[in-house]
């Protein structure tokens, strides 16, 4: 009589099916858990453009305007709805362009626009009107910016990157489950006489259908431990790199704890897949030749 381990030995190939299983899944794991951390710290990346952009307002006073921008300044912190306004200073100005005029910058007959950074309380549509026709009233060739609106082509290309790399996780996951399906048809293939045997024993296709979807989950999660761990180093690198790049857009890329989470939850997620891939795999596999 076949006790339970020789049967369960039997059917699952634990030497070069099964390595070859863990590294495969390993690989998945990884390209898996790098595209998450992209999509993740992109779209971190947008929602922090979001935050520091909403209700944000330029305005550029040029020519006989500039020396109006003090009552500029004073008509919009009269206001309703707008949270702060400075006037930006010369040095500061001089500073920014100093890259394409250099020293001459410095000269004080050199003409300056003036400019005025406003953060508005609510960031809505109509309080920025209302701080453009306040503003037009004492300065009518001023430009009022927003910065959300010219900075919007950014904030769309860093989320449909994070759409992409979500797509990439589930064209991943799909993978993976054609990758166990495969794997699990070709150790039925292998093993189809000592399953009949099974059978004549008593072993219904449920029972069967547990030993290799079993094995496929301890495969699956231990070939995706390694290729998560792999990942995760991996971008604990490139952001390290980010990090030292003083960009605010590429600055804005990072994972937080929540993010960690997720990515370390990812090899579970994909063994629980693997493992009803596999259930319902075999089941069909062993319906068909009966």
């Amino acid at each position: 009589m076949i006790s339970a381990r020789t049967s369960r030995s039997a059917i699952l190939d634990h030497s070069g099916q099964t390595r070859a299983m863990r590294w495969v899944m390993a690989v998945m794991l990884f390209l898996t858990v790098l595209a998450a951390a992209l999509g993740l710290g992109t779209w971190s990346a947008a929602a922090g453009l979001d935050r520091q952009l909403a209700g944000r307002l330029t305005v550029q006073l040029i020519g006989p305007d500039a020396a109006r921008a003090d009552a500029v300044a004073d008509a919009l912190k009269g206001q309703a709805n707008i949270r702060s306004v400075t006037v930006v200073p010369r040095a500061q100005l001089v500073e920014l362009v100093r890259p394409w005029l250099g020293d001459a910058g410095l000269d004080a007959d050199l003409p300056m626009p003036a400019m005025i950074d406003v953060t508005l309380a609510d960031g809505s549509t109509a309080t920025a009107d209302a701080a453009a026709a306040a503003v037009a009233r004492i300065a009518p060739a001023a430009h009022v910016d927003r910065a959300a609106r010219w900075l919007a082509p950014v904030r769309s290309f860093i989320a449909s990157l994070a759409w992409l790399a979500a797509g990439i996780v589930l064209l991943m996951a799909l993978a993976t489950s054609a990758i166990v399906l495969l794997a699990a048809r070709a150790g039925l293939d292998t093993h189809r006489d000592t399953i009949d045997v099974l059978h004549m024993l008593g072993s219904t296709d449920v029972q069967v259908s547990r030993l290799f979807q079993r094995r496929i989950a301890l495969d699956t999660l231990a070939g995706g431990a390694l290729g998560t761990v792999a990942a995760m180093v991996a971008v604990l690198l490139i952001g390290r790199r980010i990090a030292a790049i003083d960009s605010v857009l590429v600055g804005g890329v990072t994972l937080v704890l929540r993010d960690w989470i997720c990515l370390g939850l990812l090899p579970l997620v994909f063994a629980g897949l693997a493992t009803v891939a596999a259930r319902i795999g075999v089941l069909r596999t062993l319906r068909r030749q009966l």
